[in-house]
């Protein structure tokens, strides 16, 4: 069984994701992380101040992340501590995300640089209120959600979305194959490109809102064991 986890990274999830790891008892933990990320997130060391596009957009991360009481990618930190007390291996299964942001902004055409940045900047004075307001939004109407951000930022979406959604499926695909149970933990918005591309393997979903509840009582939580994406 694949298992996915479908995270927010400024949200309060440590318990939940802790609490979906112990239950299943995979074989690997694979994370959303690259290596330098990984490192980071587990050393917490400041990183060189840079101005630049995705720069604000992490600091928008950061910000609302403070508002939940929490520090950007604490639910990954989580996922890999309780691998490690579990004695699960563990896997980094991104892109390098320099170079994968480096490319990203290079294919991206003058009016999409404009649109980003414009997104950047209000992103500054963006509240968690709104931030719940675009989540529900998302989940009402996800297919078209996308789709609506593909036709505003068609460069984010196709590199850094789309394209790693197959890289990281490839990846996952190889640790099933290898180890059989793995529990993948990745953004909420990987999971549905994650779900058509494993399609053809035994495939658990758990969604951000499911994991937003807490702790579930039941055995296996609230998820689904056979999940059919067509979005």
């Amino acid at each position: 069984m694949l298992t996915l986890l479908g995270v927010g990274h400024v949200f309060d999830l440590g318990p939940s994701i802790r609490d979906a790891i112990q239950r299943r008892a995979p074989k690997v933990v694979a994370l959303e992380l690259d290596p330098a990320r990984f490192a980071y997130l587990m050393n917490r060391q400041p990183r060189p101040t840079r101005v630049s596009v995705f720069a604000m957009l992490a600091q928008f991360q950061s910000r609302i992340a403070e508002q939940y009481g929490v520090q950007v990618g604490d639910e990954m930190v989580a996922a890999a501590k309780a691998a490690r007390d579990m004695g699960c291996e563990l896997a980094l299964i991104d892109q390098d995300s320099r170079v994968t942001l480096s490319r990203a902004w290079q294919s991206m055409s003058f009016p999409e640089r404009v649109r980003l940045v414009v997104f950047a900047v209000s992103g500054l004075f963006v509240r968690r209120k709104r931030v719940e307001a675009e989540l529900d939004r998302f989940y009402q109407d996800e297919r078209g959600y996308l789709e609506q951000f593909a036709k505003e930022l068609p460069t984010v979406k196709r590199v850094l979305i789309d394209e790693r959604d197959a890289h990281m499926a490839d990846a996952l695909r190889q640790l099933h194959a290898a180890k059989g149970e793995v529990v993948a933990v990745v953004g909420d918005g990987h999971v549905a490109g994650l779900g058509r591309l494993l399609s053809d393997i035994p495939l658990e979903v758990v969604r951000l809102r499911e994991l937003q509840r807490g702790p579930s009582p039941s055995p296996q939580g609230t998820a689904s064991a056979t999940v059919s994406y067509r979005l």
